[in-house]
């Protein structure tokens, strides 16, 4: 089992129900698959960096999980057959970086982030 952080933009003409089912789907389908979701955050609405579609915000969602390594090519063709999906990516964490967002999230500061204070 692989760490991994899935991030996802949706198209902004989401209702927040049809945001928060989609977010639902993707969870969903990483438990069916013997994965396991260790955290799951909204960004919300946010400005894009160049247009996609035409359109120039979307909705982020981030979800960090781990799983075999194989099923990322399954997560990879549902993400690319939804409609509402503009543009998505994964990213391996290594056990540093699971540690630190570990640590982000339950507010410990990190040594750099101490160093800048």
């Amino acid at each position: 089992m692989n760490n991994y952080e899935l991030m996802v933009i949706f198209t902004p003409v989401l209702s927040d129900d049809d945001y928060k089912a989609a977010q639902k789907k993707y969870e969903a389908l990483v438990k069916e698959n013997g994965g396991e979701v260790a955290h799951s955050k909204a960004w919300g609405l946010k400005s894009l960096a160049y247009p996609i579609a035409k359109k120039t915000t979307g909705l982020y969602w981030v979800m960090e999980y781990s799983a075999p390594s194989s099923f990322n090519e399954k997560l990879k063709v549902q993400l690319l057959r939804d409609e509402s999906v503009m543009r998505h990516m994964f990213t391996v964490l290594d056990k540093y970086a699971v540690e630190y967002n570990a640590k982000k999230r339950s507010g410990v500061a990190s040594v750099t982030e101490k160093a800048e204070a």
